[in-house]
């Protein structure tokens, strides 16, 4: 696979799931994705023509170091943000394999620098936007609060929530969240989008008809097909990306790896498209 050069999407693995507040498990993300990706059962082309094998399409730069036994939470978010950053620095768009939604913090921290105005669209099933969760501010229910008062994000636009608690809705007004949730996605309501964006796709946005492989599943989200229209469609300029929240030990045969799979290669094929190639 080509190696990280400006303005091609690059894959980077964050396998950790210590921010995981019900099962771990989405630390063997990235290696799971791959694999889907690699297999015979499909192809490198996108939909919209793209050999992502071919020189200038998808690189790989490997994974971010696993914790280290006994390693803090900020520690590793210091590792990611370091190792995002330096990728960034390159001109290449990050495509990053997670990991629980905990990584998308220290990721934004690491891209920010590269991207003085950003929109963050988030699919999700779940807002994210805890002051904390048990006590944890680094979990994954939190990271999105983080990104906001740490001024990572110009805006939060949020996709596929139908599973927001009353503090989260709170929190959304307090934070300026802008939120499309299922109820409105199902009367036809679609995010508004500018300028630079960086994607932040948990797999339980999708109906767990279509991804069984999450941690915590939420009836009654979005269609495969839905999300790949929307990862081709939304309107502004997309400069880098995660897709986070798969748990292998929870998959039936593979279904959830293959539609991250499938999702990653259409967020290269998008991030080619607004690099102008």
């Amino acid at each position: 696979m080509p190696e990280p050069r400006p303005a091609r999407p690059t894959l980077l693995g964050l396998p950790f799931d210590g921010g995981s507040s019900f099962l771990r498990g989405a630390a063997a993300a990235p290696a799971a994705i791959r694999a889907a990706l690699a297999s015979d059962h499909t192809n490198w082309w996108t939909e919209d023509g793209r050999d992502l094998r071919a020189d200038g399409g998808l690189a790989d730069a490997g994974d971010v170091p696993r914790a280290a036994p006994g390693e803090d939470a900020a520690s590793v978010h210091a590792r990611i943000a370091a190792a995002v950053g330096a990728l960034a620095a390159t001109g290449a768009r990050p495509l990053l394999l997670g990991g629980d939604h905990a990584v998308s913090y220290p990721a934004l921290r690491g891209l920010r620098p590269h991207a003085p105005s950003l929109t963050v669209l988030h699919v999700d099933a779940h807002p994210d936007l805890y002051p904390d969760y048990a006590g944890d501010r680094l979990s994954h229910a939190c990271p999105f609060a983080r990104v906001l008062e740490d001024g990572l994000a110009d805006r939060v636009v949020q996709v596929g929530i139908r599973a927001s608690t009353g503090v989260q809705r709170a929190q959304a007004r307090r934070l300026g969240v802008e939120v499309v949730d299922m109820a409105a996605w199902a009367r036809g309501a679609r995010p508004s989008l500018d300028g630079a964006v960086y994607l932040s796709f948990d797999l339980d946005a999708l109906d767990p008809a279509f991804a069984p492989g999450v941690s915590h599943r939420e009836p009654g989200g979005l269609t495969t097909r839905e999300a790949l229209g929307l990862v081709q469609g939304c309107g502004g300029r997309l400069v880098g990306a995660d897709v986070v929240e798969l748990n292998p030990s929870r998959d039936v045969q593979d279904l959830t790896a293959c539609a991250a799979a499938k999702l990653v290669k259409e967020v290269a094929a998008r991030l080619l498209r607004d690099a102008g190639d």
